[in-house]
């Protein structure tokens, strides 16, 4: 299901065929109602009426709706469309997952550098592909990651077209070359003293197959916090 990745069953009795495009099922009105109806907006006798039910508006979204040609997978042929949104849905994609110096249970300073990274892999940064398939057609679905924006809690969101480059003891203090963030303040009055990080990848998802094409955008989150504190300095 779009927005969630969840699978649905492709036919329910109740509520028709469903269209991965529209995020409803469809069923055609039984019988069709008369061409002075509205439901047709002025387009009778072309195309038919159609009952759709929105699962992303919980199950009461939809209503009779005028279309020109049956949405895709209706009749319980999937389009490739369809058949990329499955093969995306069998994927395994990640939010990040986090690096960042100061490490784990450790603080940082007002004024320096907070490196910032994604450990690389199929599934956290790319590319991965999979296939979804009924007999005479294929599709061919494969995800890159695009970006990682990091929101660093005070207020400032970074933007990092990489995966950033892992710290390593050598850097000492210096900035990272790719990914990072300077905080100008302490974490001190922040909830648990901690400043809360959200890291979201966007993942473009291009596909082939059935003679089209096409690119879906996903996006995968993950969290962390990071203590920041400030430098002390004793004057005798």
């Amino acid at each position: 299901m779009p927005g969630t990745g969840e699978p649905v069953d492709c036919y329910l009795k109740a509520f028709g065929w469903w269209s991965n495009s529209q995020g409803c099922y469809f069923r055609t009105a039984d019988p069709q109602p008369p061409g002075s109806d509205p439901a047709w907006q002025g387009h009778y006798p072309n195309g038919q009426i159609y009952i759709a039910t929105c699962l992303a508006a919980g199950g009461t979204g939809g209503g009779w709706l005028w279309l020109a040609n049956a949405p895709d997978g209706f009749g319980g042929t999937p389009s490739p469309a369809t058949l990329a949104q499955r093969a995306l849905n069998s994927m395994r994609l990640d939010g990040p997952e986090i690096g960042m110096a100061p490490g784990q249970g450790k603080a940082g300073l007002v004024g320096l550098p907070v490196w910032l990274w994604t450990q690389v892999s199929a599934s956290t940064w790319g590319p991965t592909s999979a296939s979804a398939s009924i007999p005479g057609l294929t599709v061919t679905a494969t995800a890159r990651a695009e970006k990682i924006v990091w929101d660093m809690g005070d207020g400032h969101v970074v933007t990092c077209a990489n995966p950033g480059t892992p710290y390593s003891s050598a850097e000492g203090s210096g900035s990272s070359p790719t990914c990072g963030h300077v905080y100008a303040r302490s974490s001190a009055s922040e909830p648990d003293h901690a400043y809360p990080v959200t890291a979201t990848t966007t993942w473009s998802v291009s596909w082939a197959g059935g003679g089209q094409s096409g690119v879906l955008t996903v996006t995968r989150v993950s969290r962390t916090t990071v203590r920041i504190g400030e430098l002390q300095v004793l004057v005798s």
